[in-house]
């Protein structure tokens, strides 16, 4: 599907809630690649925190896929592979790696709430509440609004152009 801006120069809500539905789904498939890696290195005492994570986002994709049919898109699909934010050698680098995922995704779905309305507006708040719980249990640290902006700035990150937390592999 090809969006396009209305005759006044702005994108319909729709076309925002689409985007902002693809967004949350790249985010996603993001996620359940890093998963994969964290669930390798990570110490067997988190395994099945990482285990829990990792079906949590299978599900969130799943249901974004769901959602940008119902609304006409085609979804966008997952990369074959994706190039990690720093290495990931131990368990160490693991948990920093879950936690990071957690932050990307929560900045989606702070995307995905101001450009949705009724029942997907709250599934996607209630996505970003998980997000930012599981951000808290693997970094230990929280913040007072999780996914905002203004909280990215600070870090120097940006949650609308690195919100999958990988970027795909050369020739993918």
């Amino acid at each position: 599907m090809s969006l396009t801006t209305s005759g006044t120069g702005s994108a319909t809500a729709e076309e925002a809630e689409l985007r902002a539905l693809q967004a949350a789904l790249g985010a996603e498939h993001a996620a359940v690649y890093g998963y994969g890696v964290v669930g390798g290195k990570v110490q067997e005492g988190r395994r099945d925190e990482a285990r829990a994570a990792y079906a949590a986002h299978r599900a969130r994709r799943d249901a974004l896929v769901r959602a940008v049919r119902d609304l006409g898109g085609k979804p966008v699909a997952a990369s074959a592979g994706y190039a990690l934010p720093f290495p990931v050698p131990d368990s160490a680098a693991a948990v920093r790696l879950a936690a990071e995922l957690e932050e990307r995704v929560a900045g989606v779905y702070s995307d995905l709430v101001r450009a949705s309305a009724g029942d997907r507006r709250r599934t996607a708040a209630e996505a970003l509440r998980e997000a930012a719980v599981r951000a808290v249990r693997w970094s230990g640290e929280s913040v007072a609004f999780p996914g905002l902006a203004e909280r990215a700035a600070a870090t120097g990150t940006d949650t609308a152009t690195s919100a999958p937390s990988v970027s795909a592999a050369p020739g993918t």
